[in-house]
């Protein structure tokens, strides 16, 4: 651990060390900056939300944006216990939040396991809680799923990832896979933050190890597929 680096940043708060909070959510814009959807729900129909930390969601949310079926992207906080943090809050450590990228999606255009894919191929999940240079639990890896199949499917792309990092000589995984609690969005100026600052920080934190191309190839992103495709059709004949 760098010399400089709070300790109290490299372990979750205890109770009685996390910052209250408030109770009014973060204004965010209405629309994307990229795409122009919306940012928050309602959604279209049919659509999905996937939720990953990895480290600065800057640059995990261009991936994410820039990925052809996925709808809509935000960054936020999640994980944690304090309330509708600010930035400077998770940075103390004593929220307990990650910086989340959450991901809208078309599961007709892309599968879940596509972009759990692009999840593990984007940064490094093996550190604990930093990324790179960015130390601190707000960088630890995570998968916040939505619904019982996506934490199967995280869950399985976990294990199919750690013998690819086994067999390469890298260490074992740290990333946090639970189902999805709160969301709370991140300021304004966070948002698309790399649309608005094309040369902002976006560090490379790929280990160069990949998953089977035909990994999201799987049942459950099948079955999530046709469960979109059904509700679709429900929704119009009412």
């Amino acid at each position: 651990m760098h010399w400089l680096v709070d300790p109290h940043k490299m372990r979750l708060p205890a109770p009685n060390e996390v910052l209250p909070g408030r109770a009014r959510a973060m204004p965010v814009p209405e629309r994307h900056a990229v795409s122009g959807a919306a940012l928050r729900p309602p959604h279209p129909d049919g659509s999905e939300i996937a939720e990953f930390g990895m480290g600065c969601f800057w640059g995990a949310e261009r991936l994410f944006w820039q990925t052809p079926g996925v709808i809509s992207t935000s960054v936020g906080y999640a994980g944690g216990s304090t309330p509708n943090p600010t930035y400077e809050e998770v940075c103390t450590g004593r929220t307990g939040h990650i910086e989340i990228v959450r991901v809208v999606f078309d599961p007709r255009r892309i599968s879940y396991g596509e972009l759990l894919k692009r999840f593990w191929e984007e940064h490094n999940p093996t550190q604990g809680m930093r990324q790179g240079g960015d130390h601190g639990t707000q960088y630890r890896s995570a998968i916040l799923a939505h619904g019982d199949a996506q934490q199967r499917e995280a869950e399985a792309s976990r294990d199919a990832f750690q013998a690819r990092l086994s067999a390469a000589g890298l260490g074992t995984i740290t990333t946090e896979i639970r189902p999805a609690p709160g969301f709370y969005f991140a300021e304004e100026y966070h948002q698309q933050y790399l649309k608005r600052t094309p040369n902002g920080y976006c560090p490379n934190h790929a280990t160069g190890v990949t998953l089977p191309a035909d990994f999201f190839k799987s049942e459950g992103a099948a079955q999530r597929v046709s469960d979109a495709a059904k509700a679709i059709e429900q929704a119009r004949r009412r």
